[in-house]
């Protein structure tokens, strides 16, 4: 039987990319909750076909190593130019047999696209995606319509670029100039370079509008889930609340099971609904003495863990405690911190608010503290 070629993806990401607009590189720039890099890099690292993954930085973006190499990213420098750069890229492949060059700007490459790249390897030394060109084309002179170019059998070129290791290690080395793509310097090398399907949808951001093109392709193939909590705990004996993990002072604690944080609990809840994994009574029942007296970050740590383990990423948490006492607005921000801190979310994706009910109702009257929340997942 034999076996499987090792498959490593080459993501070229040292360009600047200053068309695109923004303080920073377009790979570098914000794209659906995540940068551009990370979608990119997760359909590769997705794959069950890709075997390792090299990321070429630009010396300027060499911050971003560390975070990358703990992502399991193999780290090469870039170069003067795109060529240089993959050289440098290729170098580091280690023993890989096929390699699948892309670009970083390309955050929306489909499991499908990769697909018929690689299935066409099996066949030839090289191969890449391409759209057959069906829009008319002109020839511009000074602002107008100088001509008419044939579109017959005329394509756009997209990456992944597939190519044998060896052959392409080659082709580059023997390669002087500047090419536009792999696939050009793997013909000048002679190698015959086989078209696979490309998708409209697997767009290079080169201009300010091409963001906002690729956050609604990727919205499109996003699971995004919102869900909602609700709990009340009433006051009874003690001198202290805990609320999203502070301790607050107060003539009265919290009655529950753990340890009562109402704010913690409803979050907790948000997060199994959105999940529809239930609440967090199914998942820590109050029959079970074992969870009596248990801080409540050991709950929402649970749900956040279910969350990722089903490929979610948290990405906003809004928590609303109603109470007329204690007063919330002067511990709200140590209650985020907390809360991000076990989300493992940035703060600015956390809310934590209060509101009063105007006397009205058991909260009005100083029975208990109620809180709403609501959590939003997304899976890319």
């Amino acid at each position: 039987m034999l076996s499987q070629p090792k498959i490593a993806a080459l993501i070229v990401a040292a360009g600047r990319g200053t068309r695109a607009g923004g303080s920073t590189p377009k790979q570098w720039q914000p794209l659906c909750g995540k940068r551009v890099i990370d979608h990119t890099l997760a359909a590769f690292q997705d794959h069950p076909s890709v075997d390792r993954l090299i990321v070429v930085l630009n010396e300027a973006d060499m911050a971003h190593a560390q975070e990358l190499t703990d992502k399991g990213c193999i780290i090469a420098t870039g170069g003067v130019d795109r060529a240089a750069s993959v050289r440098n890229g290729l170098a580091a492949l280690g023993d890989a047999d096929q390699v699948l060059i892309h670009d970083a700007a390309r955050p929306c490459v489909s499991a499908e696209v990769i697909d018929h790249v690689i299935a066409a390897l099996q066949s030839g030394p090289a191969a890449a995606p391409g759209i057959a060109v069906t829009d008319a084309l002109w020839v511009a002179e000074n602002g107008t319509v100088a001509g008419i170019q044939d579109r017959t059998a005329l394509y756009a070129a997209q990456t992944p670029q597939g190519f044998d290791v060896a052959a392409i290690r080659a082709a580059h080395a023997r390669y002087d100039g500047v090419a536009a793509d792999d696939v050009e310097v793997a013909r000048a090398a002679g190698m015959a370079v086989a078209i696979t399907p490309g998708s409209i949808d697997n767009l290079k951001i080169t201009l300010p509008g091409d963001l906002t093109r690729a956050q609604r392709i990727l919205e499109q193939t996003m699971d995004i889930r919102t869900g909602n909590g609700f709990d009340v705990h009433a006051f009874g004996p003690g001198d202290h609340v805990t609320l999203c993990g502070v301790a607050i002072p107060h003539s009265h604690g919290l009655v529950g099971h753990s340890d009562a944080d109402v704010g913690m609990h409803t979050v907790t809840d948000a997060i199994y609904g959105a999940l529809a994994m239930g609440d967090i009574g199914q998942h820590f029942p109050p029959s079970d003495p074992q969870w009596k007296g248990a801080q409540s970050h050991i709950f929402l740590s649970h749900a956040v863990g279910l969350a990722r383990a089903q490929g979610f990423e948290l990405t906003h948490v809004d928590c609303t405690l109603i109470c007329e006492y204690p007063k919330v607005g002067p511990h709200a921000a140590e209650m985020r911190k907390v809360m991000a801190s076990i989300l493992a979310i940035d703060l600015a994706r956390v809310s934590v608010k209060a509101t009063t009910s105007e006397r009205l109702g058991f909260t009005g009257r100083g029975e208990g503290i109620a809180c709403m929340a609501t959590a939003t997942l997304v899976k890319s």
